[in-house]
């Protein structure tokens, strides 16, 4: 994590510590054609991945003789779709869409659940022109916050990314209100209950060549709010959050208020958290 630049240093470094457990390593589920863009596919996953209905749904079309592929009537639970096959359903074809992801440096000030307000900026904006596919978050950063933002149509690798149960790495450039006590860093190292269970961080130190205020911080939690609330539950206020990494995602050539799209390789990293 630090960046090292010789005896001068004039960039801010993000310095956290060797973590002093190892988490857990799970994998998330990514979709065989993202790895593999000639696989076969699931007939049901065809028809959900096209904006038909849902895969259950998908099931019951296919047993009452909705759908034909290359022309023939297919009931088959199970059976699956060549990359060059004709898919009707309703006598209308069918297309999946196709899979994106896009990673944006959120700036502060826009909203990611979106406001009732029309004269708020939500990070929609910011992505607008990304794509045609309907985009959506994974998992929340507040309005304040700034940093690391996945959007994707993926909805099942969305879905375990944010899962707090399965977790994913996270680093965070803190400011805090006043100076953190050494005594309260130990306090966070070794674990902060809130009313919604304990919090576990991997790592924190101070950020070098800054004041005590800034602070890095890995974690895995995908809690709401985790952060702030860990702060306040020892009475400090977070000024300035900023998220610099994200699974293996970093803000590298990547400006605040810009995005780009994941290539192949990042997109099967990521399931491999």
């Amino acid at each position: 994590m630090t960046k090292r630049q010789g005896k001068k240093k004039t960039k801010k470094e993000y310095v956290v510590p060797k973590p002093h457990k190892k988490p857990a390593t799970k994998k998330v589920a990514v979709d065989k054609q993202v790895k593999n863009p000639d696989a076969k596919m699931r007939l049901n996953k065809y028809i959900a991945n096209s904006g038909i209905c849902s895969r259950r749904d998908a099931d019951i079309y296919i047993k009452a003789g909705n759908v034909r592929v290359n022309g023939e009537v297919v009931t088959e639970m199970g059976y699956k779709v060549q990359p060059d096959d004709e898919v009707r359903f309703d006598g209308r074809r069918i297309t999946p869409e196709r899979k994106e992801y896009v990673l944006l440096n959120k700036p502060s000030g826009f909203y990611v659940t979106g406001s009732l307000e029309r004269s708020n900026r939500t990070v929609m904006d910011l992505v607008a022109n990304a794509s045609k596919s309907k985009l959506s978050p994974v998992g929340k950063l507040e309005t304040s916050a700034m940093g690391l933002l996945l959007f994707t149509n993926d909805g099942t690798l969305a879905m375990n990314l944010a899962n707090p149960k399965k977790g994913i790495r996270q680093i965070y450039d803190v400011e805090l209100n006043r100076n953190l006590d050494l005594s309260d860093l130990k306090k966070i190292e070794e674990g902060i209950v809130l009313e919604d269970g304990k919090v576990h961080v991997n790592a924190i130190s101070y950020v070098e060549n800054q004041s005590k205020r800034n602070v890095g911080l890995e974690i895995h939690s995908t809690k709401p709010h985790i952060v702030q609330r860990m702060f306040k539950k020892l009475n400090y206020e977070v000024v300035r959050l900023d998220r610099v990494v994200f699974g293996g995602l970093t803000k590298k050539d990547l400006p605040r208020g810009h995005y780009r799209h994941l290539n192949k390789q990042e997109v099967i990293n990521l399931g491999m958290i």
